[in-house]
C-alpha cells in the first residue's frame, strides 16, 4: 500500500483490525483485516470460519460506530484479481454513507 491507513477503534480482543481505506469509494470505507494470514476470503472461511464470522461482527460494529447502520451499508470481499482483489491478504470492505446502487460497479 502506498500510504498510512488510519486505524479505527475496534472490538476489544478481536482477531481483526479495522483501518480506513486509503482510497475510499464512499464516505465511510473501512477495511476489516484479520490478524491471521489467508490470501482471500474463500481460503479464510475454509480454514477458520470463526475468524470469518469475527470479520462480519467487526464490520457490523464499524457500521454502528460510523452511524451508517440505520441507513444501510455494504460488506464486500474481493476474491481473485477478476473481482478486483489487489491485496493478497483476506479482508472485508465496509462501505456506506451514500447510496449504494445494485449492481455495483
Amino acid at each position: 500500500m502506498g500510504g498510512a491507513a488510519a486505524r479505527v477503534s475496534g472490538l476489544a480482543g478481536s482477531p481483526t483490525a479495522p483501518f480506513r481505506d486509503i482510497n475510499p469509494q464512499a464516505p465511510t470505507h473501512v477495511l476489516v483485516i484479520p490478524k491471521v494470514h489467508y490470501p482471500d476470503a474463500a481460503s479464510l472461511a475454509a480454514a477458520e470460519p470463526g475468524v470469518a464470522a469475527d470479520i462480519l461482527r467487526e464490520a457490523a460494529q464499524v457500521a454502528a460506530d460510523e452511524k451508517i447502520d440505520d441507513h444501510g451499508y455494504r460488506i464486500v470481499f474481493n476474491t481473485g484479481s477478476g473481482a478486483g482483489q489487489t491485496v493478497w491478504h483476506a479482508h472485508a470492505h465496509v462501505l456506506g454513507g451514500r447510496g449504494l446502487q445494485w449492481p455495483p460497479g
